[in-house]
């Protein structure tokens, strides 16, 4: 089945809405500027405390005040307009309203965060309140949009339902069933969610062939509806094409670093990322060139770090918690290398990203991160930690590896370019729509394995 000559899409903004920026909220903000380039009308849901029946201009507002923020009370309290607006949606559904975007609010400063978007769509509190509603009844919530799309794409697992719309859910890894110790997550509550996501959804999407593979080992039936996208990275060209003077010069004044002269990590600091493993085979490999730590602290990462402070007090240890896109990636770009020995990734978007930009990648044989990498990154044992301790030496002194890394890096990354990604959510989105209510098709990426 063709596509329709402009295919309706709508998007959630769970993690478009977060304070910080996420793996998934940039998998989501990826997603929308190839539907833009796909010529597709895309819509964004979020799920932010206003009120629908605000009026357009204060709702606006209200959008941009909240966006990025904490959201401070979830549950309205008892018996004002919130809270009974909360117990009609879990009894009927919820319906969203337009947020009019009409330059009436200056949003500049919100261009890194906002997606791409023909229309920006709220439902107070959806997120929330559909997550009670599930724990309590095992029900979907099901939400009106103002004008049904043709395919309602969750970017992440939620239980909603959009009325009309043939719905689907990417379904990026299960960390939390096949590494239960490195989450905090609610483990019998993400398995009944995933089981019933894979019984009530029109189509799945997963981002490599071995989150695919963990996906079937816990929900076989999925077999029939999952497909393998892959995700794209998208080519931050005001950083590649800065002159080498001035990347030199920014990374000195603002940072004091130099050009080739540190290792860089970046990411959430979480066990499933082995910072602690990484940080004690820094500390022995002993080179010259320190390693650079970007990440806000996350759950259980207290163990991950007790050699934190050893490192930062020695000077081997350089720790930034948060930086913004382009000053992140001008240090991805300055690297000697990025330190990336995670115990497990759906797809590992930092190792793509510093691929792209010619940054040799040390990473580990786990998950996804040899199928993306291929051969054009330093592999290492996540679990051992004299292996990654000989990967960083070998990577501080050999000038042959590292320029072999650095050519060979763009032309992996480029298997994840917009228009392959494109190519790939053209086939997925056909797929939907021509597989009729309640079929179990197989899928196009288990018909092409066999």
């Amino acid at each position: 089945m063709s596509l329709p000559s402009r295919l309706h899409v709508a998007l959630d903004g769970f993690n478009l809405a977060l304070p910080r920026g996420t793996g998934v909220a940039t998998y989501a903000r990826t997603l929308s500027h190839a539907l833009e380039a796909m010529s597709c009308q895309v819509d964004v849901l979020y799920g932010l405390n206003i009120s629908p029946r605000a009026k357009s201009a204060l709702r606006e507002v209200l959008f941009f005040d909240r966006l990025g923020g904490e959201e401070k009370r979830q549950t309205g309290r008892f018996l004002t307009s919130r809270w009974k607006e909360q117990q009609r949606a879990m009894l009927f559904g919820q319906r969203a309203v337009e947020i009019s975007v009409d330059a009436r609010v200056d949003i500049r400063s919100f261009r890194e965060r906002l997606p791409a978007f023909d229309r920006i769509l709220n439902a107070r509190d959806l997120f929330t309140t559909a997550t009670r509603h599930y724990r309590r009844t095992r029900r979907f919530l099901t939400v009106d949009l103002p004008e049904t799309p043709d395919i309602m794409h969750w970017t992440y697992p939620l239980p909603i339902r959009v009325r009309g719309a043939k719905n689907v859910y990417t379904i990026h890894d299960l960390v939390p069933l096949r590494l239960p110790h490195t989450t905090l997550d609610d483990k019998a509550f993400h398995f009944r969610l995933i089981n019933d996501i894979v019984r009530r959804a029109d189509a799945l999407c997963t981002v490599s062939e071995a989150s695919r593979r963990d996906i079937i080992a816990f929900a076989p039936t999925s077999d029939a509806i999952l497909h393998n996208t892959y995700q794209a990275v998208r080519r931050p060209a005001d950083v590649m094409n800065l002159p080498a003077e001035i990347l030199e010069r920014t990374l000195r004044q603002l940072y004091g670093l130099r050009p080739d002269g540190y290792f860089l990590y970046y990411g959430s600091i979480e066990p499933k990322k082995n910072i602690g493993r990484l940080i004690e085979a820094t500390l022995s490999a002993q080179t010259d060139r320190p390693l650079v730590i970007v990440g806000a602290m996350a759950w259980k990462s207290e163990g991950e770090l007790r050699l934190l402070q050893t490192g930062l007090n020695s000077g081997r240890i350089i720790r930034m918690e948060y930086l913004p896109e382009a000053d992140l990636m001008a240090l991805v770009r300055g690297a000697r290398a990025v330190l990336f020995p995670s115990l497990t990734e759906g797809f590992g978007l930092p190792v793509v990203e510093a691929m792209t930009m010619g940054t040799p990648v040390l990473t580990s044989r786990e998950a996804s991160l040899p199928e993306v990498t291929g051969d054009a990154a330093c592999l290492v044992e996540a679990y051992d930690t004299p292996d990654i301790a000989r990967g960083i030496r070998r990577l501080d002194s050999d000038d042959v590896l590292c320029n072999a890394l650095r050519s060979a890096g763009p032309a992996q990354a480029d298997k994840f370019n917009m228009d392959i990604y494109q190519t790939r959510l053209k086939e997925f989105y056909a797929a939907v729509l021509a597989r009729k209510p309640g079929s179990r098709a197989r899928s196009t990426a288990s018909r092409r394995r066999d």
